[in-house]
């Protein structure tokens, strides 16, 4: 009976040191897995940490952008501006190099069409009318000519045109009336006055294209 006692006693033992070893065991496992928790949620927490410092702060970068934007914008505009002042100053000169072009076209189709006038027949009337005919053709395109340059011209250059305009048909109709003043009293007289006046208007027309138009 003893015997039996002291095996259990011995198996008692031998059990709880097992228990309490296992115990141990656990213990110590969990001991080292929750350092180990610790140290990865420490090292989480520290590149966590110094992702943030290195991130980018949003509102500095908007910032940023849009100050680059605005500056992009501001060039572009810029560029914009001076394209805009290229396009406008080359239209200009465009503008008036065709006007002048146009009107020495016009000269000369009209040159063309004055030396195309005939005389219905050899009489002084019809000599007469011819010349007429021609000094109304370039008074016309006299007039035009004058009408663009109105508009090309500034207040002060085209009152000075003005004034040499008039001084200029004064000019016109004396010569003309000295050249007729050969014929005075006869059937050619108004024939010489109207065939010098075509001719000192002709003259007017280039000298106001070339001279004055831009």
């Amino acid at each position: 009976m003893k015997k039996n006692r002291g095996i259990l006693i011995i198996v008692s033992t031998l059990i709880c040191i097992v228990v309490l070893s296992a115990c141990g065991s656990s213990t110590e496992n969990s001991s080292t897995t929750l350092e180990n928790q610790s140290q990865n949620n420490s090292s989480n927490q520290t590149t966590n940490e110094e992702s943030s410092e290195n991130a980018p702060d949003p509102e500095s970068s908007n910032h940023d952008k849009k100050e680059i934007d605005n500056n992009d914008t501001n060039e572009k505009e810029d560029t914009s501006s001076e394209n805009t002042i290229n396009d406008e100053e080359s239209s200009s000169n465009n503008t008036d190099e065709n006007m002048k072009e146009k009107f020495v076209k016009k000269i000369n189709e009209t040159k063309i069409e004055a030396e195309k006038l005939e005389a219905t027949d050899s009489s002084t009337y019809a000599l007469k009318k011819v010349e007429d005919d021609r000094w109304e053709m370039w008074d016309k395109l006299l007039n035009e000519i004058y009408g663009a340059l109105k508009e090309q011209l500034s207040a002060e250059e085209m009152e000075q045109l003005k004034e040499e305009q008039r001084n200029w048909i004064k000019n016109r109709d004396k010569r003309a009336l000295e050249a007729s003043h050969k014929f005075k009293g006869g059937t050619q007289e108004h024939l010489e006055y109207s065939a010098v006046s075509a001719n000192i208007t002709e003259e007017r027309c280039y000298e106001l294209v070339e001279d004055y138009m831009k």
